[in-house]
């Protein structure tokens, strides 16, 4: 049976030990500032992204891998006889989805699985996890994206955001919401929804507040909460994050995990965000 060579991008926000230990492919987005292209993470850090939108004052553009980005990272594994699952940002969020599944043609049929995660970051690389761990029981392509599509659903993502600069710069919320929004100290909290980054709530005051909220959105969950892993997703925040890190294994006993966010998610949201995933079991 061929081996299956598990792929996702960067927008995954994988640890690298994972990506390195389970041999897992990703594929850079794109972090543009005007005429410069820059693959995310490969040519370009958070910290070096954060202090180029300080020096210049404004956001850079993200462009998905093109079809042909995904033929030449897909075609080695290929001809050395492997099957691949790729795993991509939600559709809803970017092309990737589209040009991975273009590429795919290019090859044999039933060699090359496209799955959409529906989802972003962490909540991505929560799925590619459960297919690591799938394929190296022995399952097959079909059968390891059966699983995925199968714990898709059940994936439950929400991030605090710091700061409204950034979603204000990137024509998501507009100077006014963003002089209020500063001024009440409103954190707002995004969930991933159907694919869709969505307002879950705001929360007025401390930034210890709105992560509080958050935590206790998830041990609401904590009798369906899978216990194979917990995600917790940060930028510029390792101190939050090993806080949340420590009352998620105290009370609901899982295995949780501290990744760090890429550029691609970086420009969107701004530092100190973070964020809490998990998948439910029905």
């Amino acid at each position: 049976m061929p081996r299956i060579k598990i792929f996702s991008d960067s927008t995954s926000d994988l640890n690298p030990e994972w990506i390195q230990t389970y041999d897992i492919g990703v594929i850079p987005l794109y972090v543009v500032f005007g005429d410069e292209s820059l693959k995310d993470g490969v040519e370009i850090t958070p910290e070096q992204l954060y202090a180029r939108v300080d020096q210049d004052g404004r956001l850079p553009k993200t462009a998905a891998p093109s079809p042909a980005d995904f033929m030449a990272a897909f075609r080695p594994y290929i001809e050395q006889g492997d099957d691949i699952l790729y795993i991509s940002l939600s559709s809803d969020l970017s092309s990737t989805y589209q040009n991975a599944k273009i590429a795919s043609t290019e090859f044999p049929e039933g060699r090359i699985s496209v799955v959409d995660s529906l989802n972003l970051s962490s909540g991505i690389g929560l799925l590619v996890m459960k297919a690591v761990q799938a394929a190296e029981k022995g399952q097959t392509l079909a059968e390891v994206t059966k699983l995925v599509e199968s714990v898709r659903p059940h994936v439950r993502t929400e991030f605090v955001i710091d700061t409204l600069e950034y979603l204000y710069k990137g024509g998501r919320c507009s100077g006014m919401q963003n002089l209020i929004g500063s001024l009440l100290k409103i954190r707002p909290v995004i969930r991933v929804a159907d694919g869709k980054m969505t307002p879950a709530y705001k929360v007025r005051g401390k930034r210890e507040k709105a992560m509080d909220q958050m935590l206790q959105n998830s041990l609401a969950d904590k009798e369906q909460i899978d216990k194979d892993l917990i995600i917790v997703v940060h930028t510029m925040a390792k101190e939050d994050a090993l806080a949340l890190q420590k009352t998620l294994q105290e009370q609901t006993g899982a295995r949780v995990e501290i990744t760090t966010a890429g550029c691609v998610i970086c420009s969107h949201c701004g530092p100190k965000t973070i964020g809490i995933i998990y998948h439910t079991v029905v």
